[in-house]
C-alpha cells in the first residue's frame, strides 16, 4: 500500500476531488494537518512543564531515547 498526500487548496477543490475518488470507489482517508488540543491535553502539557521546571522529571538526549526503542 502507498499513501499520496495532495495539498487542497480550498472547499470547492476538496469536493470535487473527493466526488472523482466516490466514482471509481476508490477507498481513502481525509486527514487535517491542523491538530486543536483539548482542554485535557492543555492541562497536561502544563502539568509537564511545571514538573520539568521544578525537576520532578527529567529529559534525555535522543540519542539515548532512540536507544531505548531500537531492539523493539
Amino acid at each position: 500500500m502507498e499513501t499520496l498526500k495532495i495539498d487542497i487548496q480550498n472547499e470547492q477543490e476538496k469536493k470535487v476531488l473527493l466526488a472523482f475518488l466516490d466514482s471509481l470507489h476508490y477507498q481513502y482517508r481525509a486527514e487535517s494537518d491542523d491538530y486543536i488540543l483539548n482542554d485535557d491535553d492543555i492541562k497536561e502539557m502544563l502539568k509537564r512543564k511545571d514538573d520539568y521546571i521544578a525537576g520532578n522529571t527529567t529529559a534525555r538526549p535522543w540519542s539515548d531515547v532512540k536507544k531505548r526503542f531500537e531492539g523493539v
